[in-house]
């Protein structure tokens, strides 16, 4: 893919941050062509007055991907919107749902949901700046405003000033008391709300996000959303998404195998190392390319313990390898014997 594509979010892969940076994303196109991915969250800052090239560069074949935007300044938003259009993202979406405090102490994030008519202010001024879509990522609540009817009338609001799409994470934000962490568990999911909202309000795209384990169950949701984002149970476990082309979008190449992926991943990391990128900052990423494969423990421990040494290369990469690939062709060859007895 060489450019901006028609957005098909069925499935998509959330912003997270610390995780989702550009070479994560490169790594995910690996495995599933078609997934929606999306950067960690930039903030209108550290594109107004930072290097813009080290937030938002980002390579060709990571489309199709979205831009996360942290910000309440709806002038600020739109200017970093049409710039983050400028460098060729395929959406631009308002982070309205991170509890942390360093986030709320910038007045934006998950307490912006408290001020919905300022949201509606943000996004139709991003709106009016850019011609690809803008989109709003949201909790289904904050604190006390928990109530479905608070979540509706939220939704209400932005909708009216142009936003069509909504990701929502099932659950509600609690500003004060919680850690993002634990506010990534401790508060209920309620995935009915999500339903209700999109049987209430069906010419909004609504996408369910928060504690979808797999694609079995990102099945059963899609009988009542049309999407679904994942989070940790895509980073921790990359090769589910090895499913996604065919089973959700029909596509009838054949998935890659983990060692195709690997295979494709090694020019770009030993380009990114002739370009002084160190190690870590890809392999951390790759960690969970085995989970559950014969070696899978092995190949950790060694990028784990290898990356980051100073002048690490691709070569670490391949002595991980060796690894993986003896014991699963092992474990293959154990199955053919086993079923010619």
């Amino acid at each position: 893919m060489t450019g901006p594509v028609k957005l098909d979010r069925r499935i998509c892969v959330a912003p997270m941050m610390d995780w989702t940076d550009r070479h994560c994303r490169y790594f995910l196109r690996l495995i599933s062509r078609r997934a929606l991915l999306y950067t960690e969250m930039v903030t209108t800052g550290a594109i107004l007055f930072g290097d813009k090239d080290r937030h938002l560069a980002f390579d060709p074949a990571e489309h199709p991907v979205a831009l996360q935007l942290g910000g309440a300044d709806p002038a600020d938003l739109a200017e970093c919107a049409r710039i983050g259009e400028g460098y060729g993202y395929d959406e631009i979406n308002l982070n309205v749902g991170c509890p942390s405090s360093r986030v709320q102490n910038g007045r934006f994030g998950a307490c912006l949901m408290g001020e919905p008519d300022l949201v509606a202010a943000c996004v139709a001024a991003m709106a009016n700046a850019v011609r690809i879509p803008v989109t709003v990522k949201c909790r289904i609540g904050i604190d006390d405003r928990d109530r479905y009817e608070d979540l509706r009338g939220f939704i209400d609001c932005v909708a009216g000033a142009g936003c069509r799409t909504f990701i929502v994470h099932a659950r509600k934000a609690v500003l004060a008391g919680l850690s993002p962490k634990q506010n990534r568990d401790v508060p209920p999911l309620r995935y009915d709300y999500i339903y209700r909202l999109k049987a209430e309000r069906p010419g909004l795209e609504i996408i369910l996000n928060g504690g979808v384990p797999g694609l079995d169950a990102a099945a059963q949701h899609l009988d009542h959303a049309d999407g679904v984002m994942f989070g940790r149970a895509a980073y921790q476990n990359p090769y589910m998404l090895a499913r996604v082309d065919a089973e959700f979008f029909g596509d009838a190449r054949t998935p890659p195998t983990r060692f195709d992926v690997l295979d494709a991943l090694m020019p770009y990391v030993a380009r990114k190392r002739g370009e002084g990128v160190p190690l870590r900052r890809m392999t951390r990423h790759v960690l969970g390319l085995f989970q559950g494969q014969p070696g899978a423990r092995a190949w950790r421990r060694h990028l784990s313990e290898n990356a980051y040494r100073e002048g690490a290369g691709i070569e670490t990469l391949r002595a991980a390898a060796s690894f993986v690939r003896p014991a699963n062709e092992d474990a293959a060859n154990g199955l053919r014997r086993a079923s010619m007895r």
